[in-house]
């Protein structure tokens, strides 16, 4: 008989639930938007022995509160009903620290499984943990886990089979006794008043703690199902508590401490050495741990483009087949502006996607491996104080970092943040860091107009960029912070462990795949925009939609001290900084601007050439007012796209870019007019 069955997955962040989530479900996985909300949801489904289920990964979060959207989502979708069994995932290493989610679900009548995961590190720690003592405990099916190894999956599709499901609800028992002794008489007043079989699928002693902890939204649930005045009395007892959030604390990790004595012991570690001791107190020290993560993240930079070079090479390679293809489709009597089309717009967008995504690829799969093996968490350790003034916590560090290479990099290390509103905030400011191409234009055009004052210029971004950081971090993170996103990191270091390279040559396949699909129609949409522009029937520039237009704007461009062919190579950076002198140099020297702009050829020109060509059409304060137009622009299309793919919003995304091109050109226009009052 086929049956069909809904799982939820819920765990704290890092506890290897979206591990478990990609091995169970594979390719068959929808990415989307909770309705309402802006947090991601994720389903898929998988098949065994004839039945289907459909998994859902809820948002990772520390508890079941109700203090962001990522708490409320999990909340609302557990108690809704929706799912046929929970699965909770707990880091077996450090359980002290992964039980409070356990603990937060205890009082909600769903069924669940508690899976240990991670028990190959706690093993590996010293850790002995007694299973069945903790299955008596709990009176749930407990499983030794390791989302990472196969072999453990058996266990779980085996009791998936399993009749009973519906008896395994978390004894709460024990945790409401500890309430009572805590609260005494208060605990027993608003128990009483409450009805005797709870509120939905919550039992009174969870409600007791969220009432206490002054949950809002535990708050309105229990004034529509008692009245107003039965509310009244049970608020009136609650609000003798002070500071109910520390006594139901106390009681959790009294639970936990109890629970962890009976179940969990220790025996001498394996593998932890003086060395290693010495790494992580220099990793973690105020001095020497951010140069030693500046360090790392750079050589993993370095690392990712070498795994990235594959798709780096086919991807520059597939531009060189449109040639002859095109020549083809001409000899058997193709439409020249087909053959351009198809040639120029549509398959350059499908090379360009093959060369975005393979940065996915190398720097998933080198930030991933640090993740993994617990180094991750001492690079935000170190840098939180730095990223609290900004309003974020110490894992955003990782965009800022690695833009410096790439923005592209910069956008998918943001995958590291726990909530949508940091990954968007994060992102947005890091479009500020300048990538690697970015430096090439402007030391090429600051030497050729400033010679020796051209360290001056630098300075100057520098100086501006700070400044424009700053006015980010206010104008966005208004938006995307709430003021849980903007406490300070709350972490308990993990152990160092090994990284598991199947499960993560896997996962980061499968993200590059999926930026892929969704970058995809983003870039072929601009470019084949761009080729409607810049074509002509016979090559000539005069004669192309493009010319037309910044002819007829050079009057406003100017302005901002942008003469039209500037104006040109400005909007063609945001299709890639890569190709902008190749873009000076052909509308400069008025030859077809259709492979620079529409193909974003890297071509081969001299240096001494454009400088001349520069030096003869642009003066000292039109030169000063591209570099900073250019410097402070969007960073590019393909950041553009990995930006819309991580945070899963074309609008916020498309609100930022916008805000980077308005600020760009203000920017501009102010560096254009004190630079003539200069020279």
């Amino acid at each position: 008989m086929t049956e069909t069955m809904t799982i939820a997955l819920l765990g704290q962040p890092n506890s290897g639930k979206s591990t478990f989530y990609n091995a169970l479900t594979g390719s068959h996985q929808h990415v989307g938007n909770w309705p309402g909300k802006t947090v991601e949801k994720n389903t898929g489904i998988f098949k065994c022995k004839d039945n289907t289920y459909t998994v859902t990964d809820l948002p990772g979060t520390y508890s079941l509160a109700a203090n962001s959207e990522e708490e409320i989502v999990t909340r609302e979708y557990i108690a809704g009903g929706e799912a046929d069994l929970v699965c909770i995932l707990a880091d077996a290493s450090q359980l002290e620290r992964s039980l409070f989610m356990l603990e937060d679900f205890a009082g909600i009548r769903v069924p669940a499984v508690l899976l240990l995961n991670m028990l190959d590190v706690a093993e590996s720690s010293g850790k002995i943990i007694d299973v069945p003592a903790i299955e008596k405990s709990l009176g749930i099916p407990v499983l030794p886990f390791v989302a990472a190894d196969k072999k453990y999956y058996g266990a779980f599709y085996k009791l998936l089979e399993r009749r009973d499901m519906k008896n395994w609800i978390l004894d709460s028992n024990s945790l409401s006794e500890m309430y009572k002794s805590e609260f005494g008489e208060i605990y027993d007043n608003v128990l009483n008043t409450l009805p005797r079989d709870g509120i939905a699928v919550y039992e009174n002693s969870w409600i007791f703690a969220k009432l206490a902890e002054n949950d809002m939204a535990a708050e309105a649930m229990t004034e529509t199902a008692v009245g107003r005045e039965r509310f009244a009395s049970i608020k009136k007892d609650i609000e003798k508590i002070n500071n109910g959030a520390s006594h139901t604390g106390n009681c959790k990790f009294k639970w936990i401490d109890e629970f962890i004595s009976d179940c969990v012991s220790n025996v001498n570690s394996k593998g932890s050495t003086d060395e290693l001791g010495k790494f992580d107190r220099l990793a973690v020290s105020k001095r020497g741990g951010k140069w030693l993560a500046a360090g790392i993240i750079l050589l993993g930079l370095m690392v990712s483009m070498v795994f990235a070079a594959p798709l780096m090479y086919l991807g520059s390679i597939l531009p060189l087949l449109a040639d002859p293809v095109s020549k083809w489709l001409l000899d058997i009597g193709t439409a020249p502006m087909l053959v351009s089309l198809l040639c120029d717009g549509i398959w350059t967008a499908f090379s360009f996607t093959v060369m975005m995504c393979s940065f996915v690829f190398g720097t998933t799969f080198v930030f991933g491996f640090l993740e993994e093996i617990g180094y991750m968490a001492r690079i935000s350790y170190v840098f939180d104080g730095t990223m609290r003034r900004l309003g974020l916590h110490g894992k955003a560090v990782m965009p800022f970092l690695v833009s410096f290479g790439c923005n592209i990099a910069g956008a998918t290390g943001a995958r590291v943040l726990d909530t949508w509103g940091q990954r968007m905030a994060a992102i947005s400011m890091s479009w500020v860091v300048p990538c690697g191409s970015t430096w090439g234009v402007v030391g090429l055009v600051a030497s050729v107009f400033f010679g020796p004052w051209a360290a001056v210029v630098v300075f100057l971004l520098f100086a501006v960029s700070v400044l424009h950081l700053q006015l980010t971090a206010k104008i966005f993170g208004k938006r995307f912070l709430s003021e849980s996103d903007r406490t300070g990191l709350i972490m308990e270091l993990p152990p160092y462990h090994k990284a598991r390279w199947g499960s993560l040559i896997v996962s980061s396949l499968g993200k590059m795949v999926s930026a892929f699909k969704r970058a995809i129609h983003i870039v072929t949409i601009v470019l084949v925009i761009m080729w409607v522009l810049s074509y002509t029937s016979d090559g000539n520039l005069s004669g192309s939609i493009l010319y037309r237009i910044g002819s007829v704007i050079e009057p406003v461009t100017m302005w901002f001290g942008l003469r039209w062919q500037t104006f040109i190579a400005w909007l063609a950076s945001m299709m890639g900084k890569e190709g902008a002198l190749g873009i000076i140099a052909a509308v400069f020297n008025d030859s077809n601007v259709l492979h620079s702009v529409a193909m974003q050829k890297v071509v081969t020109v001299d240096s001494v050439s454009i400088g001349e060509s520069l030096s003869a059409a642009l003066t000292k304060p039109e030169a000063l007012a591209f570099i900073f137009a250019f410097y402070f622009n969007m960073p590019c299309l393909m950041t553009m796209s990995a930006t819309a793919h991580e945070t899963h919003s074309l609008k916020w995304t498309l609100l930022v870019a916008g805000y980077y091109i308005i600020v760009s050109i203000i920017l501009a226009a102010v560096a254009y007019h004190i630079g003539c009052l200069i020279f």
